[in-house]
C-alpha cells in the first residue's frame, strides 16, 4: 500500500518537461504544473510564434501568462522529499502506442519531446541534451516529435528538404532548387512552417471568438424568451 502511495506521488509531482520532481513549481492557467525554469524555457522557445501553449494539454494562450511559484505545491514537495520520495518518470511520461518514442531510450521508452531532421531520430529530454550543448549538434533542425521523419527527406537526392517552393506548393531540397525550381518563389522550410503555424493560430483565435459570440447570442435569446414568457403570463 505504501509503495502504491509513493508511485502516485511520483506521477502527481513529476514535471512533464524535465521528467524530474518539480523544482520551484508553478501552475499555469490550464491547471498543469511545471518547474519554473522548464516552462520559462519552453515559452521562450515559443516567443517567435506569438502564442504560448501547455506542453501537456496543448491549450493555447494568446498572451504569455505570468508565472508565480505555487507555494502550497512547493511545501508538499518538501514534505514528500523528507519521506524518501525519489525522482522517477511518471507513467504518463512513457511513450504509448499513439506517442513518438525516444529512439535512444533502452527498455521502456520515454516520450520524445523533439525530433531532429538531420539525425532522423527522436529524443526525450535527457537524450536531447547533446543537441543543446555540443556545438555541431546545435546547428541541427529540431521539430515537434514526428513518426514520419522520412517524409522530410527528398526521395530524388536523399537530402533534407530545407526549402519550400510556393510556386509548386511543395517542400524541396537545395539540389532541387537549381534543377526544377529555378526562378520560382521559394522560402526556407522553417519560414513556411512558421507562417502556416501563425495562420493556423489566427484561425483558431477567430473560431474561438465566433464561438464566444454565438454563446452570448444564445444566452441573450434565452433571456428574451424568459422575459417574453413572464410578460405574457402576467397579462
Amino acid at each position: 500500500m505504501a509503495q502504491q502511495a509513493v508511485q502516485l506521488d511520483q506521477e502527481t509531482f513529476c514535471c512533464l518537461i524535465c521528467l524530474d520532481l518539480l523544482k520551484d513549481p508553478v501552475t499555469i492557467p490550464c491547471g498543469h504544473s511545471y518547474c519554473m525554469n522548464c516552462i520559462t524555457d519552453h515559452w521562450d522557445g515559443e516567443d517567435k510564434k506569438r502564442v504560448h501553449s501547455c506542453p501537456q494539454c496543448r491549450k493555447i494562450f494568446i498572451q504569455r501568462p505570468d508565472l508565480e511559484k505555487n507555494t502550497m505545491l512547493a511545501a508538499l514537495l518538501e514534505e514528500l522529499k523528507k519521506t524518501g520520495l525519489q525522482a522517477a518518470p511518471a507513467d504518463h511520461c512513457y511513450a504509448g502506442p499513439e506517442d513518438v518514442a525516444c529512439d535512444f531510450c533502452t527498455g521502456r521508452k520515454l516520450k520524445a519531446i523533439k525530433s531532429c531532421l538531420f539525425c532522423l531520430a527522436s529524443y526525450c529530454e535527457k537524450h536531447l541534451q547533446p543537441h543543446h550543448e555540443v556545438a555541431p549538434l546545435k546547428k541541427h533542425k529540431l521539430v515537434e516529435p514526428s513518426k514520419s521523419l522520412q517524409k522530410n527527406i527528398c526521395s530524388k537526392h536523399d537530402e533534407v528538404m530545407k526549402m519550400f517552393c510556393r510556386t509548386d506548393q511543395k517542400f524541396i531540397c537545395n539540389l532541387c532548387l537549381p534543377e526544377e525550381h529555378k526562378g520560382h518563389d521559394t522560402v526556407s522550410a522553417a519560414a513556411e512552417r512558421t507562417e502556416r503555424q501563425r495562420d493556423l493560430e489566427e484561425s483558431r483565435g477567430n473560431i474561438q471568438q465566433r464561438i464566444q459570440d454565438r454563446e452570448k447570442d444564445v444566452k441573450f435569446l434565452g433571456v428574451r424568451r424568459i422575459i417574453t414568457f413572464l410578460w405574457g403570463f402576467n397579462d
